[in-house]
């Protein structure tokens, strides 16, 4: 097959198609865009490399099926996409001699694009094409006042979601309000002021709080918008589109964040804090304006408050070698639930066994929820310190961690709150809450792997001893003696993890342009659609029905292990996790020793679920594997 290579002539014949009054200069970005988009693999590369001026093709917008997204108009133009700086071989990567092994199949790995690198240097605050971003995906990160709010008014209001079978959610919630309003009288856009979830006597109304959103001119939530600034949704698995599913153990990333990473390496890379030179300079702006923005982002008092970290797990390891060490003894008590995930539940056993201490453990009931009476009995004057999930990763259950937080400080103890699954799905605030210590881990909010945070209250850090020695977290070192800096520094020895601290920066401007209560209003809405829909599935079990949950729905299916469902799903293109989830305690409580689990995000849909659904039906039908 024979392309041709685009030329200013051909392109330039092809504006008479364009509508009257639309500018020449962004038909023939739009119309370039498309061109590239019908491309065959690794051909879009080379050619863009061959337009006048050597400029990139513009990045396509990419529309599902039926759905109409918003249009891009002369004041919204369409950025460049920025090619690879140096061109990566991926066929010799994929099976010659001496190439470096790759952790996909070579077929794959083969077909990978190749890009050649740009005639110029990118803009320094280039304009963007995602929906929600404007102007906000500019890739400096200049230190942002603790405490300011967002810009408001670049906010999109949860006022008409625009899912697929709207309607039909509507008219669920009417349901499982006890309301038995037609779905013509349910309207889309007249949401109710309740959430519903389920308890184990079966569907019953549930108060929970709708967040209240101010009024905006700005258009309402559209989930195939947000769609667009996720690259990866548009993967093919088995010959389907990716559904994916697994959002509680990882979350795609918006192009926006892989754009900001890609600028720090092409322009910005360097250590930070020691040196003199410009880049030096760059790469700590960026740095501590990622932490100017966590700190504000969990409402933080001060930035150094943030510990920068790998991850939720090694942030509870520090909390637990650091204070614990420092503070627990023979004979004291550390507390947690029963929902933890493991790395809230190891550490500290380590630590008890270390110390002789004795570790305690909050029940829950039957819907999965921790008992307060009986946490309450648990706590004594050797109580030192309670540590607890906000968010269930397995069950999806809401935990009232600021009442615990509150319990715990009366009896003399420090809390720990585990935030890893509930950052991406509601607003957090540490001074509300009065943790002492908050931590959570960036991939679980739209950001890069290998990165995290922890949160301690300034008093408290003050006291801790470090954690690890080395360079960056030393005021002065001699033979006899070293002088440590306060924190945050004096928990970060080494070079940092300092490019996915910059990509976490630019993950929270993205859900904070979107607005948390938008995200929450959302999910909750979507978790009832798959509750409801999940229950229509002869033999399956939900397990986890607490009062409160956030977009996790785990459960099993008659007939079936969990790792047969997932499989089933995957041959269509859905990604869940099969498994314990790293929660072994909580599912031996309802007795499993595995579930399947679909955990949602704010770009899942109703059509995702329904699909999802639909394969359930197949399996419980007996079908077994799922034909194409």
């Amino acid at each position: 097959m024979t392309i041709p290579t685009p030329t200013s002539e051909g392109l330039a014949g092809l504006a008479g198609a364009v509508p009257a009054g639309v500018p020449d200069e962004l038909s023939l970005a739009r119309l370039a865009g498309e061109f590239f988009a019908a491309l065959p693999t690794g051909l879009a590369g080379p050619l863009a490399s061959r337009l006048p001026g050597g400029a990139s093709a513009p990045a396509p917008e990419i529309v599902p099926p039926g759905n109409v997204g918003p249009t891009l108009t002369a004041a919204a133009p369409v950025a460049p996409v920025r090619a690879e700086s140096v061109p990566i071989d991926h066929g010799a990567a994929a099976g010659r001699p001496g190439a470096p092994a790759l952790g996909v199949p070579e077929a794959y790995a083969a077909a990978l694009p190749t890009f050649s690198p740009p005639a110029s240097a990118p803009p320094l605050a280039p304009s963007t094409p995602y929906y929600f971003l404007g102007e906000a995906g500019a890739v400096q990160s200049a230190p942002q006042a603790v405490g300011a709010a967002p810009t408001a008014e670049n906010r999109v209001v949860p006022q008409s979601f625009g899912l697929p079978g709207e309607a039909e959610l509507h008219q669920i919630l009417a349901e499982l309000g006890g309301d038995r309003r037609s779905a013509a009288a349910a309207q889309p856009g007249n949401v109710p002021g309740q959430f519903y979830f389920l308890d184990t006597a079966g569907v019953s109304n549930r108060d929970a709080a709708v967040p209240v959103v101010p009024a905006s001119a700005h258009p309402a939530f559209d989930v195939h918008a947000v769609r667009r600034d996720f690259p990866i949704l548009q993967e093919r698995v088995n010959g389907r589109q990716l559904i994916w599913l697994d959002n509680a153990a990882t979350t795609h990333k918006p192009q926006s964040v892989i754009d900001r990473l890609a600028y720090f390496y092409q322009h910005e890379n360097s250590n930070i804090h020691r040196a003199a030179h410009e880049l030096a300079a760059r790469a700590t702006d960026a740095y501590e304006g990622a932490r100017s923005k966590v700190a504000r982002f969990i409402g933080a008092a001060s930035t150094e408050e943030i510990i920068f970290v790998r991850g939720a797990t090694e942030g509870i390891n520090l909390v637990a070698k650091t204070w614990g060490w420092q503070n627990v003894g023979e004979g004291d008590e550390i507390i947690v639930s029963n929902l933890e995930h493991h790395a809230n539940i190891v550490p500290w056993q380590q630590l008890a066994a270390a110390k002789g201490a004795k570790l305690k453990v909050i029940p829950v009931d039957d819907t999965g929820q921790v008992l307060l009476d009986e946490y309450r009995k648990l706590l004594t004057s050797r109580t030192k310190i309670v540590s607890v999930t906000q968010v269930s990763n397995a069950l999806g259950t809401v935990v009232p961690v600021k009442e615990i937080v509150a319990m715990a400080h009366q009896a003399g103890a420090l809390a720990v709150v585990d935030g890893a699954q509930s950052v991406s799905h509601m607003r957090v605030n540490v001074q509300d809450i009065d943790a002492d210590f908050f931590i959570f881990s960036g991939h679980k909010v739209f950001a890069p792997t290998g990165i995290g945070a922890v949160y301690g209250k300034r008093a408290i850090l003050e006291d801790m001893p470090p954690w690890q020695g080395g360079g960056n977290m030393i005021a002065d070192v001699t033979f006899e003696k070293t002088i440590y800096h306060g924190p945050p520094t004096r928990f970060e020895a080494g070079t940092g993890n300092i490019a996915d601290a910059v990509g976490l920066g630019a993950a929270i401007d993205y859900v904070e342009r979107i607005g948390m209560e938008n995200i929450a209003r959302y999910e909750h809405d979507l978790l009832v659609y798959t509750t409801r829909a999940l229950l229509t599935v002869p033999g399956l079990k939900l397990i986890g029905t607490a009062k409160d949950k956030a977009s996790v729905s785990s459960f099993v299916l008659d007939g079936y292990r969990p790792d047969e469902v997932g499989k089933a799903l995957n041959e269509e293109g859905i990604a869940v996790r099969s498994g314990h989830h790293c929660a072994q305690p909580i599912l031996r409580r309802f007795g499993q020793e595995a579930t399947v689990r679909p955990s949602l995000a704010f770009y899942n849909t109703c059509e995702e679920i329904d699909t999802l659904v639909a394969v359930l039906h197949r399996l419980a039908r007996g079908k077994g594997r799922v034909g194409r």
